[in-house]
């Protein structure tokens, strides 16, 4: 059964990358690419580069809230990680006052135009206490509303071999009216991963050639400033010289000049890159190119993004990676097979 997949939000490709590469060693169940949308040009490009070549008119680069789907060709499987601005820890959390919140909706108007067989909708973890949790409860309602049986779970991707801690809500859908279970996968097979962000960036080298390598020219006073911070540090733990330090008052955000620990998974990859927000080397004094980035997410370094490189880092730092949504979409695969697999219960009642 070939699931033809449609994807709003789409980004760069991070999702759709793990459900085309899906594999669960029968032919017969398989993702294949349908349609994708997203607001930035760049990211369209990106996506049909790597995503779709042959087929670059199945990419809208339209905005969602004036986007009609009525000429769009119908799906069996639906992914929206919509967008998370106004859920994010890192923003205001506006939730469903924001710009951004109410952008969900239109999931759940894909999900009851088209009636796809299952669906994944991605959001970052601050989505469960946005506007005291009132969001996330009506969002998982209407979810359920448009004829689905849902399974939402916090993923702790770095438990699932991947070099980085990122948290994301991934909410697994099928329709009511299809006898199939999805179960969590476990994330035991993982544990003896080495997902060090030394081993992801430094094993294999990048190749020379390598696009989206270039490097950040950090200024003079950046680079003594980081000689003062050791790997795992930031501007405010360092015993950094009075004349180097940060004059920030308020919030002291821990990822602002922090290096990266080479023992560890990396911090999570942000689509943030100004007053040091960059992610930092553990050893040399500089932030790291958006292909030691594109590692972190797990992009095989043939993954070619499109745009400047600002809009390249905010692509990256927005997508899901790769390999994590890869297991996801096994995950379902064989659920749709009746294969078994080692799972854990939800970690989120609903």
């Amino acid at each position: 059964m070939s699931y033809r997949l449609g994807e709003l939000f789409c980004g760069p490709g991070g999702i759709a990358w793990g459900a085309v590469n899906a594999d669960i060693g029968d032919p017969k169940f398989r993702i294949v690419h349908q349609w994708a949308n997203d607001y930035d040009a760049s990211t369209c490009a990106t996506y049909r580069r790597n995503i779709c070549p042959d087929s670059p008119q199945t990419v809208y680069h339209e905005d969602i809230r004036k986007f009609d789907m009525n000429k769009l060709n119908d799906i069996d499987a639906l992914a929206f990680g919509f967008p998370c601005n106004d859920y994010s820890v890192v923003g205001e959390q506006k939730g469903m006052d924001g710009v951004y919140g109410p952008l969900y909706s239109y999931g759940v108007k894909a999900l009851r135009k088209f009636k796809p067989q299952w669906f994944l909708a991605e959001n970052v973890g601050g989505l469960r206490n946005a506007n005291e949790g009132k969001a996330f409860t009506k969002i998982l309602a209407e979810l359920r509303e448009s004829g689905y049986r849902i399974t939402p779970n916090l993923y702790k991707f770095e438990e699932y071999g991947i070099p980085q801690a990122r948290h994301r809500i991934i909410i697994v859908g099928i329709r009511n009216d299809i006898d199939v279970v999805f179960r969590v996968p476990s994330t035991d097979p993982y544990r003896n991963a080495d997902n060090t962000c030394r081993t992801a960036i430094e094993v294999p080298p990048i190749p020379e050639n390598a696009a989206n390598n270039e490097a950040t020219k950090q200024s003079k006073i950046v680079v003594e400033r980081l000689k003062y911070i050791k790997p795992g540090q930031n501007a405010f733990t360092a015993d950094i010289p009075k004349e180097l330090q940060l004059n920030i008052k308020g919030a002291k955000i821990s990822q602002i000049y922090k290096r990266l620990d080479p023992n560890k998974p990396s911090y999570t990859v942000t689509g943030s890159g100004g007053g040091g927000t960059h992610i930092y080397h553990w050893d040399e004094p500089r932030a790291l190119t958006n292909r030691e980035r594109a590692r972190l997410q797990t992009f095989p370094d043939t993954y070619k993004f499109e745009g400047s490189k600002e809009g390249v880092r905010k692509q990256i730092g927005m997508a899901v990676p790769c390999k994590g949504a890869r297991i996801i979409f096994e995950a379902i695969l064989k659920s749709f097979a009746g294969v078994e697999y080692p799972s854990v219960e939800a970690n989120i009642n609903e």
